[in-house]
């Protein structure tokens, strides 16, 4: 019995130590997957020459001379680019939750006609990526006066963030008991003052989530902005740095990864912010949408 009980323990050990080992080889894997993309960017950043091919991941001569060129000088449209990115992220992301929160919170606590057809076209329009639509804003647009304007960007954006977002904090909605909706009512709270003051902090998690994917979608759309932007003073980082490498500075990588970099900080700033709420949103999103 004691060998028995001895091999059981020792099979058990065994079991226990290979699958630590396989879960610190698969963060191993992620890690190096991450990592090696991210080393390369700011080595080439601090490289003092121009060129990709004779750059080093780990140069010895290194320098900010491509940062500095960024700011100084005044041939660059980098802070314009900077400006423009942030304007359209702050107001992507506050529009977009706002209007998702109030379409979640119909979906969720009102019954009306067509509801059930509405829930059924927002999963049918998440199968749909945007770039299908393109022509059609494009033409929408420019019918409207708004082509080649932040503002017309930012409608997009918040348009286009409804469907799938809605349907994610509908299910989140959905958990909140009704409840507390019924006693706010006996006490003479409306729909709004409901909304605003139970519905919204209970749901900050969810909400988070939401704020943040659509604050980091300007920094990294590239076909969106191409397609509606043609003044160099409009462009966005993606669209301007783009520009930036294939024709003005005949591909100078070096500073394309100076500027890339730098990209990272709002959106690093806006994640450590919503961090508290972030993993409780997004598991809540998963599992209750």
């Amino acid at each position: 019995m004691d060998r028995k009980s001895n091999s059981l323990k020792n099979n058990r050990k065994l079991k226990s130590n290979l699958e630590v080992a396989g879960i610190y080889a698969v963060l191993l894997v992620m890690f190096i997957i991450i990592g090696y993309p991210l080393l390369w960017t700011i080595g080439l950043s601090l490289n003092p020459g121009t060129s990709l091919y004779g750059a080093k991941m780990f140069p010895q001569n290194w320098s900010f001379t491509h940062y500095e060129w960024l700011f100084t000088n005044p041939r660059s449209n980098y802070l314009t680019w900077y400006k423009n990115t942030l304007i359209v992220a702050v107001c992507t992301s506050v529009l977009s939750t706002f209007t998702v929160a109030l379409v979640a919170y119909a979906f969720s606590r009102y019954r009306f006609k067509g509801r059930t057809y509405g829930l059924y076209a927002f999963l049918m329009l998440q199968m749909f990526p945007v770039l299908m639509a393109m022509v059609a804003l494009y033409i929408l647009l420019n019918t409207v006066n708004l082509l080649d304007t932040l503002t017309g960007l930012i409608i997009i954006y918040v348009g286009t963030s409804i469907p799938m977002n809605a349907f994610l904090v509908k299910g989140y909605f959905d958990t909140i008991p009704n409840e507390l909706d019924e006693s706010a009512k006996l006490d003479g709270a409306g729909h709004f003052r409901i909304f605003f003051t139970i519905m919204l902090p209970l749901a900050k998690p969810i909400l988070a989530v939401v704020a943040l994917f659509n604050f980091m979608t300007p920094f990294m759309d590239f076909i969106l902005p191409r397609i509606i932007l043609r003044s160099p003073e409009n462009f966005t980082l993606a669209l301007g740095l783009f520009n930036f490498v294939n024709d003005q500075f005949a591909n100078n990588f070096t500073r394309f990864a100076a500027g890339a970099i730098l990209i990272a900080i709002p959106i690093a700033t806006v994640f450590l912010l919503l961090q508290r709420y972030l993993v409780t949103g997004l598991t809540s999103g998963a599992t209750k949408g």
